[in-house]
């Protein structure tokens, strides 16, 4: 079986580092904001070339915080809108309901998976107060005309970087781009942890401070309580793992580019739809390799019997859960065709030449 991720492989490579890492964690008998998370923030914000990195538990918070952050500093209030793609994954929109905000879906480009800058100005309101764009299955969405955009209606642009770190637009990386961006860290992200981890990066020192204290039981200052804020911290042990990998990071990405060059290549079954490749090959890390056809299901189960794991990223768009049970009669075509049509093959740095080969030959031959 050719799995869709080996975690276990991916990890294992860093297997002594990790764990003399863990071993110092575990001997120094300090556990929360210690060394280990303040190193690693140092780290990520000198990657990235952000001015601040947080470390927060997890991607969802990483967003919610800085929502909430613009909230407590006034820039944004409860029942302002904030634009959002409507084929993203859920966390991108649960951050805005949850702080009382409004989810305004626009829809993606059908070639890119990315919102459509294009049709961003059409859905902007008086009560506009933001852009959350989702670089969404490693692929940077950015452009001089969203920075002119922002500017003209004095809007705040949030880039949700769950899936992108260490993709660079115009030499600048992801995350680093926007006011503020969230990082999720989930075990199967490229910079992955081993449990749920997150951070957020920003230029802005107020913004930063606000979010530390959110963060934190809304204190900056032990037992001083300046906001009603949550408990949301990276703790020692998954930063030391994280600032392990994240030397790494560049070294991994460049061979998903390069497994993906070869699939987008070599697969050359016109059943097929393949992603595109950007022009400038720094603007994709390929967190997921994402193909579509008509007959979705019916490749997958092929796969299955090959012995090819896949995964559906995602099978059900926004707009149709439960969850937001108000928007269920929206329509969203593009967002639907995606959706129904989409399908991940395994794409990692532990790869080895045979496997690709095989996924290769296989999705020739269906």
């Amino acid at each position: 079986m050719i799995k869709f991720l080996d975690l276990q492989k991916i990890n294992l490579q860093y297997q002594n580092e990790i764990e003399a890492k863990l071993l110092n964690v575990f001997r120094s008998g300090w556990y929360l904001m210690g060394t280990e998370l303040s190193n690693f923030e140092k780290n990520l914000s000198d990657y990235i070339g952000s001015k601040h990195a947080i470390g927060v538990a997890n991607g969802l918070d990483a967003l919610r915080l800085i929502l909430r952050a613009y909230i407590e500093l006034g820039v944004m209030n409860v029942g302002d809108e904030i634009i959002v793609p409507s084929n993203t994954y859920i966390a991108s929109i649960l951050a805005i309901s949850d702080n009382g905000l409004v989810p305004v879906l626009v829809e993606p480009e059908i070639n890119t998976y990315n919102i459509d800058i294009s049709k961003i100005e059409e859905h902007i309101s008086p009560k506009t107060k933001g852009v959350l764009i989702v670089h969404l299955q490693g692929r940077i969405v950015f452009s001089n005309e969203l920075q002119e955009l922002a500017q003209k209606h004095n809007l705040k642009i949030i880039e949700d970087n769950a899936q992108t770190i260490g993709a660079e637009w115009n030499g600048i990386k992801s995350g680093n781009l926007g006011d503020a961006a969230g990082f999720s860290f989930y075990p199967g992200k490229n910079l992955g942890a081993l449990g749920d981890a997150g951070a957020v990066t920003t230029n802005d020192d107020e913004l930063a401070k606000a979010i530390r204290a959110l963060a934190n039981y809304g204190s900056n200052q032990k037992y001083v309580n300046i906001y009603q804020g949550l408990n949301s911290r990276l703790d020692e042990i998954q930063a030391a793992v994280l600032d392990v990998k994240l030397k790494y990071i560049d070294s991994e990405n460049h061979v998903r580019r390069e497994i993906a060059n070869k699939l987008v290549n070599e697969i050359t079954n016109p059943k097929i739809i393949l992603p595109e490749i950007p022009a400038n090959g720094n603007e994709h890390v390929w967190h997921v390799f994402v193909i579509r056809t008509e007959k979705r299901d019916e490749l997958q189960a092929y796969l299955t019997e090959n012995r090819i794991q896949t995964i559906i990223h995602y099978p059900i768009p926004p707009h149709k859960q439960q969850a937001y049970k108000e928007w269920n009669d929206l329509s969203f075509p593009i967002s639907e065709k995606i959706h129904n049509e989409v399908l991940s093959l395994p794409i990692s740095p532990v790869m080895e030449e045979k496997e690709i080969e095989e996924i290769i030959r296989i999705m020739n031959a269906y």
